[in-house]
């Protein structure tokens, strides 16, 4: 799964990258513990132009009353996206990019703490996942929402988690966000072996309050 997020890369370059055109509403960086709930940087494809945007990340299905009406999905499963109904009609037709540096994922010890990883491309390029994306409104509360689709994790995620989000090559950019005849359905794999840097961080992330660069420093471990 994928429940925290880094993003130092600028928005300017990020617009470069997806030749998007950026709108206002950008957050600005860096951010070293982006959680549910809080904006996101996403690309969606608008009548054949791309814009670089902001998003909720925590999609609302259309149905809810309020935003807390259900659980938070900040989260879509690759295997069942296309069948659950909060999900299947932004699968067909409205998925987005989402742009990070990395993203956390925990293991627990023996007395069941939580253990802090530190998932980051090994190429030092923009990690970017495949999301789906619902406009939302009550009354005064109009939001545009997301969530990142996840796939059973490969041999090198597996080895600390059984999920892991999906992470899309710039060729396959296009593809998801429906701009090719190309069925999606293809792209859901998980990373190649040797994709990801990974590394243990200090335990200070496990609060959601937590910010700044030593977030995702290596945690130095005394033996």
């Amino acid at each position: 799964m994928c429940g925290r997020m880094t993003l130092t890369h600028p928005n300017d370059a990020l617009a470069r990258l997806f030749d998007a055109r950026p709108d206002n509403d950008l957050p600005t960086g860096p951010r070293f513990n982006i959680c549910p709930t809080q904006p996101v940087v996403t690309v969606h494809s608008d009548g054949g132009q791309r814009r670089l945007g902001a998003m909720r990340w925590g999609f609302l299905p259309h149905w809810y009353k309020t935003h807390r009406d259900g659980p938070l999905l900040i989260n879509a499963r690759g295997e069942t996206v296309a069948d659950k109904p909060a999900f299947r009609q932004a699968v067909r037709s409205r998925r987005c990019l989402i742009a990070a540096t990395g993203f956390y994922e925990w293991t627990k010890d023996e007395e069941d703490n939580r253990l802090p990883w530190y998932f980051t491309p090994a190429s030092g390029a923009p990690l970017v996942l495949g999301g789906i994306w619902q406009d939302w409104s009550r009354g005064e509360e109009a939001w545009t929402t997301c969530a990142v689709v996840t796939i059973g994790a490969g041999p090198e995620m597996a080895r600390l988690h059984h999920r892991e989000p999906l992470a899309l090559a710039p060729e396959d950019w296009a593809t998801w966000l429906g701009e090719t005849d190309s069925p999606a359905a293809p792209l859901m794999q998980p990373a190649p072996d040797g994709f990801y840097r990974v590394h243990r961080v200090d335990r200070q992330v496990n609060s959601n309050k937590a910010e700044g660069p030593d977030l995702v420093e290596p945690l130095v471990i005394d033996e």
